[in-house]
Formats: structure tokens, sequence, C-alpha cells
């Protein structure tokens, strides 16, 4: 998207300068690519004129450009003679997306370039250099260079493709005011001509109807601003959509009246009907594609292109200026399949304002008459025009809840406001109403992000010092706890493509293959349906590279159909090759099944479950395979990869594989507790205990530990027998205060220990 300073301030009362307009555009979201001030062509006077040796139609000039000394320029335009005062391209100017500089032609120095218009960008002669008024000032600057931003507009952002968007935005972030004030709609018109929507895919198509207009070009503001931004001037009444479409972010297209064969039609094409563009280019269409027809057939592709018929020239004398609404999908899809994409499909692609399409009409057939004169002999309008503006529910501490960013009601509301959001409040409950412009808002995470962005990103900080106490930490969420159970075990996590091989699915699963209708790349097919086939593929990508032994997990997206809602969370753990790098001092094995079994038992957080073996998957081994069951439902599956899919995708390493295929299916109460490390340092006590010789370690260590929370580990450090059916057996407590221990306390809490024990293992404290 391009568009200059002075367009910009036509809508924005700002004392800004262009650099800092940028660097607030970029603060709020749009990141602004340049911000360029371009050196204009001067006059200069052609004093010396000589045709160059050896050339049939070079001239060396020696041309004055106002300073006292005379500059060469090497130039073979026809029109080139002494006396004639031209355009002057000095190095450093931009012509034609290509800077000036010095060089030699055929062994001449040439100090700049004259130009044309075409060159200039102010009209399409090129058959010589322009010819300036003799009067005119040498050295004076030819063109009103003006400043121009450049930016790239993400797809959510449809309303960045107009410059009055764009000044809304700068108003709410504060950067000045809006001032713009928007077209009021054209009155009815009865018109001999009607319009006639055959298909839901155009929500509105309007039109006017203009006579008697004398062809004329563009005023100098609007000439002026489309040349600065790569649009080459035609005439009035081409430049008025060209205009519009980056002023209010409408596309439309201008008709020559007195070629269409009665009234207009909007329907979709018949399979094998030809049209012919306005560039030339013949297109064979499909019955996807939306087309403005007439009773001689097509005139142009809907949103994407007009045609060679009926389109305006410079001899039009009555012209038809339309202004619709087109389906995206439909759009992009025609743009996509023909190869073509224009300012008009870029916009409609992303979605454009429903609502703009009288205004923009109005201001169109405005800016014409202006220029050419013209009466609007008929307007007329067809379509459902059934748009209805998106409610939303939402509460001002959803904010907090989200981002754990405290912004008060009072600025929360000024801010959605300011970026022209209908607000009825209702306590603390909201419902909010985006601009028609703002086709992403549709839920109030979205309402989020345009509060931060607009807050201001740099704030944050201040307002989470001010916060500390409520902010949520990253580690409340289920995932990332997941993570960094699985990370404690020695895991590493990937994130690979939510795609997948629709071969290598066959081979691991009997789940549904959801093909993608256009893939990246030929491999990448389906949106995945298990996590396993990446994993598979990075570990032999590592084991050909000498990286045999990895241990990897991944936590993502699985695709169940090709519907909304089609998809679920799966965890995928593989562990491969020796368990530890060898070394001289340890005695190293291969992974086996009961290390992935570990992992999925750490994931179970002490729930209870069986292990079953029946029915195992197509990528598990037959006989190395298990499941993880509560009831009836399987929480998780684990095993060997088997060989037969092992030699197809080329492993030889040993691997065993563990998939919790929902993570819903773990248990409600799965948490992992992230205690506060405390401020005391742990103390220990030994005890030991004479008991029968059939009491095991473990009944006393469990009866220690739940004598007081604070004891947090048991362990056995010496069993020996005592004979006549008794044993000794000794161990170690580590205690965890909380708080300053007196030796009161600590003893207390010792004789709990011994009394604990006694008590549930029919034991008695050894005093030697």
């Amino acid at each position: 998207m391009k568009w200059t300073y002075d367009w910009l301030k036509e809508y924005l009362d700002t004392k800004l300068s262009a650099v800092e307009i940028g660097d607030t555009l970029t603060r709020i979201g749009l990141e602004v690519d340049d911000v360029i001030t371009p050196i204009s062509p001067i006059a200069a006077k052609i004093v010396e004129c000589k045709p160059l040796d050896g050339s049939d139609h070079l001239h060396v000039l020696m041309v004055d450009d106002g300073s006292k000394e005379l500059r060469q320029v090497v130039c073979g335009a026809p029109n080139a003679r002494v006396g004639l005062v031209s355009a002057l391209a000095i190095p450093g100017c931009v012509i034609e997306g290509h800077e000036i500089q010095s060089g030699k032609l055929r062994g001449v120095l040439s100090n700049g370039m004259m130009c044309s218009e075409r060159e200039l960008g102010i009209g399409d002669d090129h058959s010589g250099i322009v010819e300036l008024n003799p009067k005119t000032k040498l050295g004076s600057p030819v063109l009103d260079m003006k400043t121009v931003f450049e930016a790239g507009i993400t797809p959510n952002r449809p309303d960045y493709l107009s410059v009055r968007g764009i000044a809304r935005d700068l108003a709410a972030a504060g950067a000045g005011k809006y001032i713009g004030k928007e077209p009021v709609e054209l009155k009815s018109v009865k018109s001999k001509r009607s319009v006639r929507v055959e298909t839901d895919l155009c929500r509105v198509y309007r039109f006017a109807e203009i006579h008697d207009i004398k062809m004329a070009k563009s005023n100098n503001v609007i000439a002026s601003r489309l040349a600065a931004i790569g649009i080459n001037p035609k005439n009035a009444a081409i430049d008025a959509t060209n205009y519009i479409c980056y002023d209010m972010g409408q596309p439309m297209h201008c008709f020559d009246a007195d070629e269409i064969d009665g009234d207009i039609i909007v329907r979709m094409a018949k399979n094998g009907e030809k049209f012919t563009d306005l560039f030339g280019a013949e297109h064979e269409l499909k019955n996807t594609d939306i087309v403005i027809a007439d009773a001689s057939g097509v005139l142009a592709l809907a949103g994407v292109v007009g045609g060679a018929r009926a389109m305006t020239s410079d001899k039009t004398k009555n012209i038809i200026l339309e202004s619709a609404y087109f389906d995206p999908v439909a759009v992009r899809k025609t743009s996509k399949r023909i190869g073509l994409s224009t300012d008009s499909s870029y916009r409609y692609e992303r979605g454009i304002d429903p609502t703009m399409t009288g205004r923009a009409l109005s201001l169109a057939a405005k800016i014409i008459m202006d220029a050419c004169g013209g009466k609007i002999v008929g307007t007329a309008i067809s379509g459902k025009n059934d748009y209805k503006p998106r409610n939303i529910k939402y509460s001002p501490s959803l904010l907090m809840a989200k981002t754990g960013i405290d912004i008060d009601k009072k600025t929360q509301e000024k801010i959605l406001k300011g970026l022209c959001y209908q607000i009825d409040i209702k306590k603390d409950s909201w419902i909010v109403t985006p601009p028609a412009a703002r086709v992403d808002v549709e839920i109030p995470e979205t309402v989020i992000a345009d509060l931060i962005r607009i807050y201001g990103y740099d704030n944050i900080a201040k307002a989470n010092k001010r916060t500390s106490g409520a902010i949520a930490t990253a580690h409340d969420n289920f995932d990332i706890k997941t993570k960094i159970l699985l990370a404690a075990r020695g895991l590493n996590e990937c994130q690979s493509f939510g795609f997948g091989n629709s071969a290598i699915e066959e081979l691991l699963t009997d789940k549904s293959i959801i093909k993608v209708a256009n893939p990246i790349v030929n491999d990448l097919d389906t949106v995945r349906n298990t996590l396993l086939e990446n994993l598979l593929i990075a570990v032999a990508n590592n084991e050909k590279r000498g990286y045999p032994d990895l241990n990897l997990f991944e936590l993502g997206t699985v695709f169940d159909g090709d519907e909304p809602g089609r998809q679920h969370t799966q965890i995928c753990i593989v562990r491969t090759g020796a368990i530890s790098p060898k070394h001289w001092q340890n005695r190293n094995r291969n992974v086996d099944i009961y290390d992935v079994k570990a992992d999925l038992i750490a994931l179970m957080c002490g729930q209870n479950f069986t292990v079953g073996a029946d029915g195992a998957p197509k990528w598990a081994h037959p006989f190395q395979y298990g499941k993880l069951v509560q009831g009836k439902k399987v929480i998780a599956e684990f095993g060997a990869l088997h060989p037969a899919v092992a030699k197809k995708l080329h492993i030889k390493t040993p691997v065993v594989i563990a998939i919790v295929d929902d993570i819903n299916n773990l248990p409600n109460a799965w948490k992992i507790k992230h205690e506060t490390l405390s401020e005391f340092q742990p103390i220990t006590r030994d005890f030991a205990f004479v008991v029968d010789d059939d009491t095991l370690a473990s009944s006393l260590t469990g009866a220690a530990m739940a004598a007081d929370k604070r004891i947090t580990d048991a362990t056995v450090f010496d069993s020996f027998n005592m004979g006549n059916g008794k044993k000794s057996i000794a161990f170690t407590i580590t205690i965890i205060p909380t708080e300053n221990m007196s030796d009161a306390e600590l003893q207390k809490l010792q004789d709990s220990v011994i009394a604990n024990v006694e008590k549930k293992c029919n034991a008695k404290i050894r005093d030697k």
C-alpha cells in the first residue's frame, strides 16, 4: 500500500512529521517499509544540440539548469533542439523506478536525463521529451514531488488499504484529529437501464450512468498523487476509479455506456465462456467466476479486471460507473486461477467495507463531473444488501484475564470509540460493534488486540509493574505445564508443519486423510491427522546426518475433518537410539518401550490405570505395544515402531513411540505443582526401627512421610536381620521448613514420625 503525506493530511489534522507518522504507524501495527521524499526533475534549457558521432538518433546536449555551469546530457528524443525548455532528471532522481546516475553512453558522458511525459508520470506521450513553457524558471522543480509512504498490509487489516482508514487509526493513536467528511450517497435517478444480480456472491451492485462528458485530464491534486504512488494518470474517469480505490478502499470500474448492450447482469460465468480483458489477454471462464455481462456477453470479471469491450477511452462520451461488493473467496479463486492480481482483487480478497459502495459511487461521480462535466441520467441498485453489524459480547475484565495488563474501563472505552466502535455499556457486560470496514473483528480477542496496540506495547512494562500481583503467568497454562514436565524428562520439543504427507499417513494410521486442494508442495498434500509422521521424518533426516540418538516430543493440533472445529490436540513422544552418549565408564543400552511408558506414567500424575496390549495401530510393532486404559477409555498408547514402517521410511535406529491422541483424555485431576522454593535450608533426621521380617521398607517410609506435610522425602540407608523373626530398617527423612523451627517444634515433628511408624507398622524405635 502506498500513499502520500499530503493525501493523508487531507483527513488527518496533525503536526507530526512524515517520519514520526511512520514510527507511529509501526508502533500500532502497520509496519511502514519506507518513507520516500524523491528529488524532482528540474526545468532546463537546451543551449547546444549536436549529433553524436556514430549514431543516427542520439544527440549531445548542453543544457542550462539554472546553475552557473552547463550540464552535458546524451538524448535520443527527436524533438530535442536549441532553445527548448524541458525536464531534466539530475543524478539522484528516480524515473520509472530507476535512479538516474552519471555515466557514459557510447563513450560520451551523460550527466542526467531529459524526460518525456510518460517518464515523468504525467501522461502517456513518449514520442519525445516534454516541452515546457519557455518562460519557466530554469532550475525550478517540474513536478510537485510528494513524500510517499510504503507499507506492507497484513491480510487481517483490509481497512489499512485506504488512506481514510489509516488516518482514522492514527487519530485513535493520538497522532492527530480525523477531519475526513463522508460523501452523501447519490439521489436516485430513474434509469432506462437496469441491473440484475443473479448470484448470492454479489451482495450489492450499484451504478450511475453519466452522459455528455468531455473527457479531460484529472486535476493536479489527483494526478500528482496517483503518479507519486506509481499509477500513471490516464483521464479523469479512469483516474477517479483508481483514486477511490486507494482513498476509500472501494474498487470501482468505468464502462463506455455506448458499448453496452441493454441492461447489466451480474451472474456466474458459463463453463467455456470466452472473455478478453482490457490488457488484450483472452481467458476461458468457469462457472465459479462472477462476471458483469450484458445481452452480448461478458463485460468484466467481477472484482478482478475489466474487459476490452466497453472499456473507457479518451473518446468516451457516456459512461457507466459501477460500485459493488463481491464475495472475497470467489474473487480470490478467479484471480489465482487466471494468474492476475489487481488493486481491485487485492482488496476484494481481503474484504472491503460492505457499506461503502454508495458513498464511493457518489464521490467518484463528483470527481468525474468536476473535470469532464456531464449529467447523471440514471442510477440503479440490485442485490440483497443484507449487511448486519456484528455485535460482540465483551467485558473490560477480559483484557486483564487474557493479557495480564490492567487498563481501566474509561481508557478502554476511549480507545474503542476512537477506533469508531459503537459501545452499549451495561455494567461489566459491554456490547461492542466494530466499524463496517473492520471485517477482521469477530471475537472479543480481536477487540483486546486493538486495545493493546493503541494503548501501546511500550506501555505494557509499566502496566506490569503496577499489576504484578495479579498477572497470570505462562505456567498456569495446561500446555505449558505439559511441555515443562516432558522437557524435565530429557525430551526436546519439536514444532512441525500443520501439513502432512498422505502416503506416510496411510502407513501409520487408519484415520481419515484430509487432502489439501492447493498444497504448497506435493509432499505436504494433507492437513495432518497425526503428529507422528513429521517426527519420524525428523528421525530419518537426523539419522542420515549421523545423529541417531534423539528424544523428541511435540504437542500440537491434528485434524479430524475439513470443517471448522474438526480438530484436537495431540501429544507425541519419540525416543531413538541409545539412552546416553558412549562413555568408557558407563554401560549403555538402546531405548525400549518402557522408557516411553514411563513418560506416559509421568503424565498420569499418580492417576490409576490399567495396561492393555490388544488392537495395535499400524505404526506399532504387534508384539511390542501397550496402552494405558481407564475403564473403557484409552488414555494413551506406546510401543516400538513397526519394522515395515521403519524400512519404508529408511530408519535403521530403534524407535519407541508414545501417543496421547487427545490431551482431553488425560485425567481431569492432572496437575503439576510449581511450589515456591523455601528460603529455609532442608533438615535431615535418621531413624531406625525394629519390625517383623515380612514388613516392607516402603511401609515405614510411607508412614514417616504421612506424619507431616513438611517431610518431602524418606530414603532407606540400612537394613539387617536381627534374628527371632525381627529385622532393623533405618532411613533418613528430609524436612523442608516453611518458617523458622525451634528445637521444641523439631522434636515434636520427630515424635510424630515415631508414633506414626510404630502405630501403622507394628514397629518399635531402636535405641541402639
